[in-house]
């Protein structure tokens, strides 16, 4: 996983609710256990035309939303299924966060693991987030802060565990195994 220390972005904004995971990714996707390419798939139903031509409507479609690393939606991001294809998508398409006002607890367990920052914010932040598309943010997991351009600074909930994998590039089988030599001296000292 790449580490996330801070995150210097535009916003692209779905100004939908109850976006759920085979919105996300449609499950006619969801035949293979790698990353690579599901994020060619996000938001496939929602990005396409039935021709298979992008929809200009769409907003992850317009230019300004290219690049894009912060996904902004309305209540309620990733409910359904537990898809962890779903955050692999998100990534595989470039981002490296969502903020919504809730985020399910599935699919928020399933980012933490696969190195997406799920971030909660109160419905002020988010609502000037959702009004403001493209607006350039900052995001500071050491202090757990989103600033925003108009001089707004709020603190977002994260667990340090959580935090620390997602600091140091690791997930939980790294972090185990960076204390294989801790582990192994405890093994022998009680003669496992």
């Amino acid at each position: 996983m790449e580490p996330i220390r801070q995150i210097l972005s535009r916003t692209a904004v779905l100004p939908f609710t109850n976006i759920d995971t085979d919105q996300i990714i449609p499950a006619r996707f969801l035949r293979t256990t790698t990353r690579d390419g599901l994020g060619q798939e996000l938001f496939a139903d929602w990005r396409r035309r039935p021709d298979g031509s992008e929809d200009p409507n769409f907003p992850l479609n317009r230019p300004e939303a290219r690049g894009c690393k912060v996904l902004v939606a309305d209540r309620n991001f990733g409910c359904g299924s537990s898809r962890e294809h779903a955050p692999w998508a998100l990534l595989d398409y470039g981002f490296r966060a969502v903020i919504s006002t809730e985020i399910a607890d599935i699919f928020r367990s399933n980012s933490l693991k696969n190195g997406l920052l799920p971030i909660v914010v109160d419905d002020d932040t988010a609502r000037w987030l959702l009004e403001h598309p493209g607006a350039e943010v900052r995001i500071d997991l050491a202090t757990t802060s989103l600033s925003l351009p108009n001089g707004t600074t709020v603190s977002f909930p994260i667990e340090a565990f959580a935090r620390y994998c997602l600091i140091n590039g690791i997930d939980e089988l790294g972090y185990l195994l960076s204390k294989a030599d801790q582990i192994g001296a405890y093994e022998q000292r009680n003669g496992r």
